[in-house]
């Protein structure tokens, strides 16, 4: 009688720990975002299997349905999580632009008019950039797909949570550009325009329904919102190529902020700026 190969022996293995409740949760929907957002979010998600989102989590499939016995409660807790975890921050990329065009126009920020110059340059900039990075990111994407198939939940109760969860995301996120333009502003010399009785909460609201519109735009036709011209608007010593996007970012800025008379520079005024945005990077990383 022939005696069985090697590899015909049964296999011995290291038993794995048995995942937590809370693990297996978190590794199924952390598992199922990452598949969204690889393959785009769909209105009735019926493109996402269970079945693959276990193996994805790998975790054990008897506590998967243990935890979610019906597949649509599932899905429930995945939009839920969709939601609360909405809109990526792009903090890191925005940081490493702005040093660099500090430091192409140290020179230029000894003066008003310098300063304001150095102001529209990183709104004209930083505009674009953020599009570009927002039209890359799947979880933007899949964020956009989310609120715009919200309202057709049939669950009233999970519409209901999804919405209050979105609301927080956007919340959050608001804040972190309004604290982002407190810091852009008052390190270049510049306050809120105080006719407008506006904080930065409220200009940051304006520019985050301004770059909602413009990424839309610019998935439905594209080109649109990078289009660019030539000008020197708003007050630039220069003519640049100006996208649509920095115009209507540039257009809001300078609509909320204006040159603080009370502000001085001197020499050591550069040193805090790059220490203000160390500070504001700190976070990120």
């Amino acid at each position: 009688m022939d005696r069985p190969s090697p590899t015909d022996q049964p296999r011995l293995t290291r038993r794995a720990r048995r995942l937590s409740d809370s693990e297996t949760r978190d590794r199924m929907l952390r598992a199922a975002i990452d598949m969204i957002n690889r393959d785009g979010l769909t209105v009735s998600l019926e493109h996402l299997s269970f079945e693959a989102v276990i193996r994805a989590a790998d975790v054990s499939r008897s506590t998967a349905y243990r935890h979610w016995p019906y597949r649509d409660r599932f899905f429930g807790d995945l939009v839920k999580e969709l939601a609360r975890t909405a809109g990526p921050p792009i903090v890191r990329g925005e940081i490493g632009l702005i040093k660099q065009i500090l430091a192409e126009n140290e020179h230029g920020l000894t003066t008003p008019q310098g300063r304001h110059d150095v102001m529209i340059e990183l709104v004209r900039r930083l505009a674009l950039h953020d599009l570009r990075e927002l039209l890359a990111s799947p979880a933007w994407r899949s964020y956009h797909a989310l609120c715009a198939s919200v309202a057709g939940l049939t669950d009233g109760e999970l519409r209901a949570e999804v919405r209050a969860a979105l609301a927080d995301s956007e919340r959050s996120r608001i804040t972190r550009i309004a604290d982002a333009w407190r810091v852009l502003a008052e390190m270049l010399g510049y306050r809120l325009r105080p006719e407008l009785n506006a904080g930065y909460e409220t200009l940051a609201s304006v520019l985050s329904v301004t770059m909602h519109g413009l990424v839309i735009t610019e998935l439905a036709a594209p080109d649109i919102a990078s289009r660019e011209t030539v000008a020197a608007p708003f007050g630039a010593d220069t003519e640049q190529r100006w996208s649509l996007s920095a115009l209507s970012v540039a257009g809001v800025a300078t609509t909320f902020l204006e040159p603080d008379p009370d502000a001085d520079w001197d020499g050591q005024r550069l040193e805090a700026v790059y220490q203000a945005i160390d500070e504001w990077a700190s976070p990120a990383e």
